[in-house]
C-alpha cells in the first residue's frame, strides 16, 4: 500500500521496488540540498540511506533544510534528520556519521554503499567525493545551489567524465561563494535536491539517468533550466584517465587552499597588529574617542542592521578593486581589502575582527546576527 502508486509505474513495477529496497544510498551533507534528497529517497523506499554530516541545527538553517525544525535548534543535524525519516517510513534504515569526511575515512565509509550523493557546500569535499567514488566505482551525483541559481551532474557513471576531468585545477579559493558568503533563496537548494533524488532513484532501479556526461543548470530568476553537453571521459585524468596519477586519497584542503566547510571564510590578508577586537572597539566607542566608523557590506545586509556607534558613520558598497571582482559577500573581508588599499594614507586604520558577528557574540547580545 505505501508503495503502491509507484509500483504500478510499469518503468518501476515490483522488480524496480524491490531494487529500491536492496539499494544503499550515502548523502554527504544533511543541509539544503541533503535534506530533500533524503526526504525522497526514503519515501520511495530505498533500503539503507546514510548520513554524513559534522554540523549542529542553526535556526538560519531552517528556511532551506527541511529536515530540521525550532525544536531541533542546537541538535546534530544527523540526529535530526533521522529522527524525521524514522517517523516518514520506519522500514528504512538510517545511518548516521556525525564527522568531518576526510582523506581518512570516506573510502571505508563509501564503500558501504551502492550510490553516492554530494550536498556538500566547498570544493575540497567535492575533490575528495569524485576521488574516494573513482576508486570504488560508485557513481556520484553531484548537485550544488547558490543565491538563484543550481547545478547537477552524475559524475563517474557509465564511462562518463569525473569532477576531474572537468576541473583538474581547483579554483582559487576567493572566486568560490558559498551559502554563508553569498547567500541562497532556499527553494533553489529544494528543487536540485529532489532532481538529485530522481537522478539516484533512476540509477538504483536502472532506467536511463538524465545528467551522465551532461550538467543541468538552474536559473530560479528566470525559471529556466538548461542542459550541455559536457566534455567526455578524459584519458589522462589524474584519477580516471588510462593511466591514473592519483591512486590514494590526499590532503584535499591543502589541495585546494582551503577549509572543507561551508562557513564564512576567515581571509587573514593583514597582519594582526592592524586588528582590533569587539572588545577593543566596544572601549574606543565608550571612552568617546573620535574615530570614522566605514561599514563596507553591500546595501542590502545594511538594510538588516547597522552599527552607528560613531557620529562619522559611512557605508561604503565595493564592487572592482584593482580589475578583481569581489562579490557581496563577506564583511569581514571586504573591511580587509579596504584597509590593505589605505594603508598606505598617514591615517591610523584599523579592521573589526570578526566584524559583526563578534560584537553580537561578545557586546550586544540583542543585535541582529544573519
Amino acid at each position: 500500500m505505501r508503495y503502491s502508486r509507484q509500483l504500478i509505474l510499469p518503468e518501476i513495477g515490483v522488480r524496480g521496488q524491490l531494487k529500491l529496497n536492496n539499494s544503499s544510498v550515502l548523502i554527504v551533507g544533511a543541509g539544503g540540498l541533503g535534506c530533500p534528497v533524503a526526504i525522497y529517497l526514503t519515501a520511495a523506499g530505498v533500503g539503507c540511506i546514510g548520513l554524513v554530516d559534522y554540523d549542529d541545527v542553526e535556526l538560519n538553517n531552517l528556511h532551506r533544510q527541511v529536515l530540521h525544525s525550532e525544536l531541533k535548534v542546537n541538535w546534530s543535524k544527523v540526529d535530526s534528520a533521522k529522527a524525521t525519516l524514522s517517523k516518514l517510513n520506519s522500514s528504512v534504515q538510517i545511518i548516521t556519521y556525525k564527522l568531518h569526511l576526510n582523506s581518512a575515512n570516506a573510502l571505508d565509509i563509501i564503500s558501504n554503499y551502492d550510490i553516492i550523493v554530494d550536498a556538500t557546500d566547498n570544493v575540497p569535499t567535492r575533490y575528495l567525493l569524485n576521488d574516494a567514488c573513482i576508486l570504488t566505482r560508485r557513481p556520484l551525483v553531484s548537485g550544488s545551489a547558490l543565491r538563484f541559481d543550481g547545478q547537477l551532474t552524475t559524475f563517474g557513471y557509465e564511462n562518463g567524465p569525473c569532477y576531474r576531468c572537468l576541473y583538474p585545477i581547483p579554483p582559487p579559493p576567493e572566486t568560490v561563494g558559498n551559502c554563508s558568503d553569498s547567500g541562497v533563496l532556499g527553494v533553489v537548494p529544494g528543487i536540485i535536491g529532489n532532481l538529485q533524488a530522481l537522478e539516484v532513484i533512476k540509477i538504483a532501479v536502472g532506467l536511463p539517468v538524465s545528467f551522465n556526461k551532461k550538467m543541468l543548470l538552474f536559473d530560479a530568476l528566470d525559471g529556466r533550466f538548461t542542459t550541455i553537453r559536457l566534455r567526455s571521459r578524459q584519458n589522462n585524468c589524474a584519477v580516471c584517465g588510462d593511466e591514473p596519477t592519483i591512486t590514494m586519497l590526499q590532503d584535499y584542503e591543502q589541495f585546494c587552499g582551503t577549509a572543507a566547510s561551508d562557513k564564512t571564510r576567515n581571509i587573514d590578508i593583514l597582519q594582526s597588529i592592524s586588528r582590533i577586537s569587539a572588545q577593543e572597539y566596544k572601549k574606543l566607542v565608550d571612552e568617546n574617542i573620535s574615530h570614522i566608523l566605514v561599514d563596507v557590506r553591500p546595501r542590502v545586509e545594511l538594510e538588516i542592521c547597522c552599527l552607528q556607534t560613531s557620529d562619522n558613520f559611512l557605508s561604503i558598497l565595493i564592487f572592482t578593486i584593482s580589475n578583481q571582482r569581489y562579490r557581496e559577500q563577506q564583511e569581514p573581508a571586504s573591511s580587509l581589502i579596504l584597509k590593505k588599499i589605505l594603508q598606505d594614507f598617514d591615517v591610523s586604520i584599523k579592521d573589526m575582527a570578526g566584524g559583526l558577528e563578534q560584537w553580537t557574540k561578545h557586546i550586544d547580545p540583542s543585535f541582529p546576527c544573519y
